[in-house]
């Protein structure tokens, strides 16, 4: 069917997500109808998932799901079949795990870049930044719920489409493809830097004579191979749900570790004889003198020219939206307050752990923490048991997630380029290759970590937290229920505006510090 039929407005996610239904399930004007009837005070308690057959029959086979068009969730006889077109975990998760899930999707490699994004603003500044960045990304979640709860769509691709028409959607899907591209390559930058010192470490090898094992490109190209690809070419994202507790224990993990570990470096440190991570870099660790060193004293503000990456950061940190509307499908008697609940729980749980690794991982280095914190750590011992424990985790929690974020990719992709195709395993796999060849060659010749944070953060996460959610709010809330001049609408475009100025702002310093050519993202570690 044409994208300028009215059904294709509810257009939904392709077959191999199977968490995302739409409207679909009810006649035209069923949910808007509904919807600008309800009184907006009551809107919050009462929304539920708009396909309410869900709690009828919410299985549906194997069979039907693969001659499903990728880009819809229902064929063109949908009036006979309402309450079989829900995949096996619709609408069952509990309010607990759908608050794990989200916290899961939030917590990302960002964490890894905030105790250098500290060093780059101050503490005071810092944690400014962090509590408004948490507070506007809950606000953004607001609008994107009330969005698809006017128009009963659980896609945010789709709620592009219902706002913009085809524009919307692609601007939508670039965004998401853009962001978790970026999300993707920070994860096998990790596997890239950080894998090499794990071997090397295991082995015991003090001197590489460059041996191919211990080459992070070669390595980050097994992984994606042996690990990634067979899990990134399963039918559907529910199976790998598994992985998602392992991946964020590994990270509490991590920040325990932090935690322990400023307790147990010395101010200022002394780089590890064996240095073959950082050879450009040196520490002068002057003797003290009976007076506290100036090196090892935090600053509460400071500015400079690294300080332009730390709303980017922030921002790469705290984006999780294309993920919301799936959790909030599965979310069992879901409703906006309910789900609204859930991300603010899981918002402020990120919140803290990303302050606290932020802050100790500031207090144990300083100045000299660098833009991946794990890195800097084998400065003092590469051979540390607690530290390769935690690079051993940190690595598994990354590689299990890359598979998770290339779904959504591939939903972009195929909404974008193959609108109305059915599943189709060739294509599957193909997107899949391409994808991951495509990133693996970016990690391999990206300079570093922080220019992709940098990037991927000052353009599409302000998109998808504060520009999309705010545009697409004013454009599908119905202006009899809010008209243009109303608060809340008023709200949403200082919103927007907040995020273009996030993103020219990020942007400009970001350019500048490329160009004056002392940028520590410009150049590798």
């Amino acid at each position: 069917m044409s994208e300028d039929k009215p059904a294709e407005t509810v257009e939904a996610s392709p077959a191999e997500s199977n968490a995302i239904p739409n409207g679909k399930g009810h006649e035209p004007g069923e949910e808007i109808s509904a919807s600008a009837k309800t009184p907006p005070a009551e809107d919050a308690e009462k929304e539920t998932v708009p396909n309410s057959a869900q709690n009828a029959s919410p299985h549906r086979t194997e069979n039907t799901e693969a001659n499903l068009p990728e880009s819809q969730e229902f064929l063109s006889d949908v009036e006979d079949k309402k309450t079989t077109r829900f995949t096996d975990f619709e609408g069952k998760t509990s309010f607990g795990m759908s608050v794990f899930n989200l916290g899961n999707a939030i917590m990302g490699s960002g964490i890894l870049g905030l105790a250098y994004a500290m060093a780059n603003t101050g503490v005071i500044l810092f944690l400014t930044l962090l509590t408004v960045v948490a507070v506007l990304s809950s606000y953004s979640i607001h609008l994107l719920l009330k969005s698809s709860g006017i128009v009963g769509i659980r896609a945010y691709e789709q709620l592009g489409f219902r706002a913009f028409g085809t524009p919307g959607k692609m601007a939508a899907g670039i965004a998401i493809t853009l962001q978790n591209i970026g999300a993707m390559s920070s994860y096998l930058y990790i596997v890239k830097y950080e894998f090499p010192l794990v071997i090397q470490a295991f082995l015991r090898v003090d001197k590489p004579a460059g041996e191919w094992y211990l080459n992070g490109n070669y390595l980050v190209i097994i992984v994606s191979i042996a690990v990634i690809l067979p899990l990134a070419l399963m039918k559907q994202l529910g199976y790998l749900g598994y992985t998602s507790g392992f991946s964020l224990s590994c990270m509490v993990f991590f920040l325990i570790s932090v935690i322990y570990k400023k307790f147990n470096v010395p101010c200022p440190f002394v780089d590890f004889a064996f240095n073959a991570t950082s050879s450009g870099l040196s520490v002068n660790a002057t003797d003290p003198g009976g007076e506290i060193d100036p090196a090892c004293i935090p600053k509460m503000a400071n500015l400079n020219s690294q300080t332009a990456y730390t709303i980017p950061i922030l921002a790469f940190a705290f984006v999780c939206h294309p993920e919301v509307l799936p959790i909030y499908t599965e979310l069992r008697n879901p409703t906006k307050k309910k789900m609204q609940h859930v991300a603010n729980i899981s918002i402020a749980v990120m919140y803290s752990m990303y302050f606290l690794a932020a802050l100790f991982g500031y207090l144990t280095f300083y100045g000299e923490v660098e833009a991946e914190l794990l890195h800097t750590y084998s400065r003092i011992d590469p051979y540390d048991t607690l530290i390769l424990c935690v690079r051993v985790a940190v690595l598994t929690a990354v590689t299990l997630t890359v598979p998770i974020v290339l779904f959504p990719v591939r939903r972009a992709i195929q909404q974008m380029v193959f609108p109305n195709k059915t599943f189709n395993w060739p294509r599957h796999i193909a997107i899949a290759v391409v994808l991951l060849t495509f990133i693996n060659l970016l990690v391999i010749f990206a300079p570093n970590i922080l220019g992709i944070f940098g990037v991927i953060g000052a353009t599409s996460a302000p998109c998808l937290i504060f520009i999309f959610p705010a545009v697409f709010y004013i454009r599908i809330v119905p202006k009899e229920e809010e008209p243009l001049r109303s608060v809340p609408k008023i709200l949403a475009a200082c919103f927007a505006g907040i995020g273009f100025l996030f993103m020219i702002m990020s942007l400009s310093f970001i350019i500048i510090d490329w160009t004056s050519g002392t940028s520590k993202a410009s150049s590798g570690h």
